[in-house]
């Protein structure tokens, strides 16, 4: 895991947008189309606007969440509403159009009914996920993958599901959430921590890694680069 310590968040916008850009070009140079999988959150609104402003052929970008709340996508709580206005509204005219965007939330009434829908748009999707971004929850969550969840089924033991319904007892609505698994076999990893809390938490979770934590199940199993960019304001 190597860590990028940036003085603010303007400073991790920039440097996050130069790497996943970098990884993004790269792969495009042996491959037809790639994948980026971000996720929700306050954070991706300043980093995702840098990313849009480089210079990349979104139209072989394919682009989805890592997680997503059951709430309309037009409401300010739904991570595709997140993408939407901070990343595709901020492409060039003529290739917003162009940029290719799967969302995770369909017309079902809750996540567990929609994730056979959900499993066929994943897997339009070039796998495994090119570029996988994540952040990190003051509870050592990633994705919608809450510690005490039962998230360690194999592939195998779930029909290779790649996504899952998730109803987390303390959150204000259910969500769905790629799979560990899923994550865990992208091609690169970035993890984007903010405010000192969260630093201290990886600390921690680095000296004393504990399985249980989402987080370090996925560093524990990983064969990805995991580049961390970090900042100690919130």
């Amino acid at each position: 895991m190597e860590r990028n310590y940036c003085t603010d968040i303007a400073e991790l916008a920039y440097s996050f947008a130069d790497y996943a850009a970098a990884v993004l070009s790269n792969a495009l140079k042996s491959q037809k189309a790639v994948s980026l999988v971000v996720p929700g959150g306050n954070t991706p609104r300043f980093y995702l606007p840098a990313l849009a402003a480089k210079s990349l052929p979104w139209n072989r970008i394919t682009v989805t969440l890592s997680d997503e709340r059951w709430v309309d996508t037009k409401s300010e709580g739904s991570n595709e509403y997140l993408v939407r206005k901070h990343l595709l509204a901020h492409l060039p005219e003529h290739v917003e159009g162009q940029a290719q965007f799967i969302g995770l939330k369909t017309r079902h009434d809750t996540p567990a009914e929609a994730i056979p829908e959900i499993q066929q748009r994943l897997k339009q999707i070039p796998q495994p996920f090119t570029l996988t971004v994540l952040g990190l929850g003051e509870d050592g969550h990633i994705a919608s993958l809450f510690p005490g969840l039962k998230l360690h089924e194999k592939y195998e033991e779930r029909n290779e599901q790649l996504s899952f319904a998730v109803y987390p007892p303390l959150a204000p609505s259910s969500r769905v959430s790629l799979s560990l698994e899923a994550l865990a076999s992208s091609g690169h990893v970035i993890l984007v921590v903010t405010g000192k809390n969260k630093r201290h938490l990886l600390d921690n979770l680095t000296e004393h890694p504990d399985p249980k934590i989402p987080l370090v199940w996925l560093l524990q199993h990983t064969q990805a680069p995991v580049v961390v960019f970090e900042t100690d304001q919130p």
